[in-house]
């Protein structure tokens, strides 16, 4: 049984003041970590080194929300992800749906930024999911088909480490979250999917659930057998809350895992 994985996309949100608070709640409610689940929380680029320090030996690992597709260059605004590493990053957020609706992102940008993430030694969290338009005609798996392959035909699937996140685009930021048997399915469908490049690989790929997730529903998206854990938005700007998430994801995860 593999690891499971809790990770906070902060969004833009924060300051030094709130953050600071948020890392010493979280750090307070969390107590000891269990090595069966990591947490991770994904701070706006500029808070990256305060999370970074504020997290040090506590267990909590820090990421970005974004990164550019090159490691370094003449662009102008862009981070590279060999800058997140350097300032104690070790995940980056690639695709996330409000980079596409807002920033026009594309399958092929996702994938070349997966690629330069993993280059610079990140691990790139990939999201992808379906808009409500695309589901209501039935188009769910098409979409999903095209976002991964567009994804791994950047990454060298025996060797680079990854999660993957389903994050159906309708459930983001609504409140409106999928049903445990739509996150099933959709999880069951891109684990079969990668395992058409390799099986080996797709067995082993962490694929999270993102959209809307809360404490009322964690425990029944989490026992699905397909589902390694979430990326949560706004209840990760709670403490009492992101751990309580935690530990329902802890419970769903038996004691062998590691």
């Amino acid at each position: 049984m593999n690891k499971k994985w809790l990770i906070g996309n902060w969004k833009m949100h924060g300051n030094l003041a709130s953050n600071k608070a948020l890392i010493e709640g979280i750090r307070a409610e969390l107590g000891q970590p269990d090595e069966r689940v990591a947490l991770v929380v994904c701070p706006a680029f500029p808070y990256l080194f305060q999370l970074a320090e504020l997290t040090r030996d506590s267990g909590i690992e820090v990421g970005v929300q974004n990164v550019s597709d090159h490691l370094q260059g003449a662009y102008t605004g862009e981070t590279s992800p060999l800058m997140v590493k350097e300032l104690g990053g070790s995940f980056t957020i690639i695709g996330h749906s409000e980079r596409r609706q807002y920033q026009g992102e594309n399958d092929g940008l996702m994938g070349r930024k997966a690629l330069a993430a993993i280059d610079a030694g990140l691990i790139p969290v990939i999201c992808v999911g379906e808009t409500a338009e695309e589901r209501d005609s039935g188009r769910t798996h098409e979409v999903l088909a095209r976002q991964l392959d567009a994804a791994f035909g950047y990454i060298r699937t025996a060797h680079d480490k990854i999660i993957l996140a389903y994050e159906p685009r309708w459930a983001i930021g609504t409140g409106i979250a999928a049903t445990p048997e739509i996150v099933q399915t959709e999880h069951e469908f891109l684990r079969q999917r990668i395992a058409i490049r390799d099986k080996d690989f797709a067995a082993k790929l962490p694929i999270i659930y993102g959209g809307s997730v809360k404490v009322s529903n964690a425990t029944s998206i989490f026992s699905m057998p397909d589902v390694d854990g979430g990326l949560i938005g706004s209840a990760a700007l709670n403490a009492r809350e992101f751990i309580t998430i935690y530990r329902e994801l802890l419970n769903s995860t038996p004691a062998e895992a590691a």
